[in-house]
């Protein structure tokens, strides 16, 4: 029964969470170009927007409801519902009409209900459960989640910029995430409370980038999909969390891959593909129109009479 109250929990979570990055994004659009090397004119520009606060007053909200969820749920399973919270962000980006969404966003949203749906038939009659990890394997994951993000956003790996920031972003909320869940298990894991801060002060940072260089959907769908898709194979690498056995064990799997899936569907930039799917046509460039240009026929100067020439060479001479 707690297993089932902390998943009700992370979805309520990933609700409040998809909204606020709606509005955030919205909020950071608006504002001057973010710089890394004015961090204090950053935060008056953030602090000073009523929108952004509103967006990130209630993701913190959001987040200390993960939190909770934390502690009656594994750390996958807690994922792997927050990342249905991406279609939440899909119907705010469309203002709460999801028809104006493309196909391929209208199917994402189905395939992460459909991914829940798996995920509860796979919970009917199972005990799930994790425990402390190695700290050898949590400093290794952890430092190559931070080191891949810092690559990112200082080179982008290939990818745009806003991708890129969004990528940077979602692992350093993963790093954030598995050190929240480690602070649930108190005692000397109340020191991973550092870790926690400094990755989702560097991920809010980093998002907020991300929001200037691309929509709402691209930069907080790739790091939604970092962030859920990082914890979940952290849970089962390093909690030592187990799968259920036999057919459950098989709807589990289905049910992550179908909700990292989704967000991985929604995170995807849009191009000429999107405008196929809502069977609108692409521009086709004007054809150029050859215009010919007839030459002026030359002007015909009428040649002086031989009289009018006598005429006038007589009168000079007098």
């Amino acid at each position: 029964m707690t297993v089932w109250l902390g998943l009700a929990l992370a979805l309520v979570s990933a609700l409040a969470v998809n909204w606020a990055y709606a509005r955030e994004h919205d909020a950071a659009a608006t504002m001057p170009p973010f710089s890394p090397r004015e961090p204090r004119r950053f935060v008056t520009l953030l602090l000073g927007n009523r929108g952004w606060l509103t967006g990130f007053a209630t993701e913190s909200a959001g987040w200390l409801v993960y939190v909770a969820a934390l502690r009656l749920a594994p750390l996958s399973l807690v994922q792997a519902v927050c990342a249905s919270g991406i279609a939440v962000l899909a119907v705010a980006t469309a203002h709460g009409y999801p028809r104006r969404l493309a196909l391929r966003q209208q199917l994402a949203v189905a395939v992460a209900f459909a991914g829940l749906v798996l995920l509860a038939l796979s919970l009917v009659d199972t005990h799930q459960a994790d425990h402390p990890p190695a700290w050898s394997a949590l400093a290794l994951w952890l430092g190559g989640s931070a080191a891949t993000a810092l690559l990112l956003a200082r080179f982008g790996g290939g990818l745009a910029r806003g991708p890129a920031l969004g990528l940077a972003a979602g692992l350093l909320f993963a790093g954030g995430d598995i050190s929240a869940k480690l602070v649930v298990y108190g005692g000397i894991w109340l020191t991973a409370a550092v870790t926690l801060i400094i990755c989702y002060a560097l991920g809010t940072s980093v998002l907020q980038g991300a929001f200037q260089h691309g929509d709402a959907l691209t930069a907080a769908g790739l790091a939604t999909l970092a962030t859920n898709a990082v914890p979940i194979a952290a849970g089962f690498l390093v909690f030592g969390e187990q799968l259920p056995h036999g057919a459950r064990g098989g709807l589990q799997i289905a049910a992550f891959a179908t909700l990292v899936a989704s967000a991985a569907l929604l995170a995807r930039a849009p191009a000429a593909a999107d405008a196929l799917d809502d069977g609108l046509a692409a521009p086709t460039p004007p054809k150029r129109v050859r215009m010919s240009v007839r030459p002026r026929p030359p002007v015909s100067v009428p040649r002086r009479s031989a009289a009018a020439a006598a005429g006038r060479r007589d009168a000079n001479a007098s």
